[in-house]
């Protein structure tokens, strides 16, 4: 399936601010199941300083604020062609070593709650793959989908405990319950295209499990599947923290207001 993708941040603040400098992990990742046919990143009131890659291939823009600038505004548009894999990446790659996704982040680190999903997995269900999807189902029955009640800095026993979540918190909750069964797991975001529209106010959040002899399998939480040609994917990390499509810092008192478009169809 051909993905057509636009995808606008728009930053104001309320006074100049004087200096600003962030990170964006905006662009797809070419995969054997996703092509990048085209992509480009349009920088309004700022500029790119630098490209890297990080240490898990995630393609990173630096970019600065223009001094004494009130206004940032960055655009994304691309095509990328998808295929259905049942979720399935393949084999493992980038600079972090394996063993590293077994490790518990502060978003990620697990309480008893999490502890208690990770034990009630039962013991009769046979096979990674099974057992991977039966944990899901237990995370999504405890961490019930609701917008606005959690953000970007919730850890996953808040999450559990409080008892509703986005996908964002589902995919948190699975990968520490994950890797307590002995799983690596990282966190996997980017785009979803939606059967009932076509503008969106955020991206989407899933996760990815290390099984032997597949490689990274994704299981979207929030919506019962493994990712299909529906999904781009664009950044993976041990949370959502190394994944997040902007980070950065700025000097200032500054009050600041986030504006976010994205248009995900069928080309």
């Amino acid at each position: 399936m051909r993905l057509k993708i636009l995808h606008t941040t728009r930053y104001r603040y309320d006074s100049p601010v004087g200096y600003g400098l962030l990170q964006l992990r905006k662009t797809p990742k070419p995969r054997a199941s996703q092509q990048v046919l085209s992509w480009s990143t349009v920088i309004e009131g700022g500029r790119v300083e630098a490209e890297f890659d990080d240490q898990h291939a995630n393609r990173v823009h630096l970019v600065s604020l223009e001094a004494g600038g009130a206004e940032l505004t960055i655009t994304c548009e691309g095509e990328v062609d998808v295929r259905d894999t049942a979720g399935v990446v393949g084999p493992h790659s980038g600079y972090a070593p394996l063993w590293l996704f077994r490790r518990a982040t502060p978003l990620t680190r697990p309480g008893p709650h999490i502890r208690r999903i990770a034990k009630a997995v039962p013991d009769t269900v046979e096979g990674d793959i099974p057992r991977l999807h039966e944990l899901a189902a237990l995370v999504r029955e405890a961490v019930v989908y609701k917008t606005g009640r959690t953000d970007v800095g919730t850890r996953a026993e808040e999450a559990v405990e409080a008892g509703h979540g986005v996908c964002q918190d589902h995919a948190h909750v699975f990968i520490s319950a994950a890797r307590l069964m002995g799983y690596p797991a990282r966190y996997a975001g980017g785009y979803l295209m939606m059967n009932d529209r076509v503008d969106q106010e955020a991206g989407h959040a899933w996760a990815e499990v290390h099984v032997a002899g597949l490689g990274w399998v994704g299981f979207d939480i929030s919506n019962a599947i493994s990712p299909d040609e529906r999904y781009v994917r664009v950044a993976t990390g041990l949370d959502y923290s190394e994944a997040a499509p902007v980070s950065g810092m700025r000097f200032g008192e500054a009050a600041e207001s986030l504006d976010v478009s994205i248009q995900v169809q069928q080309q």
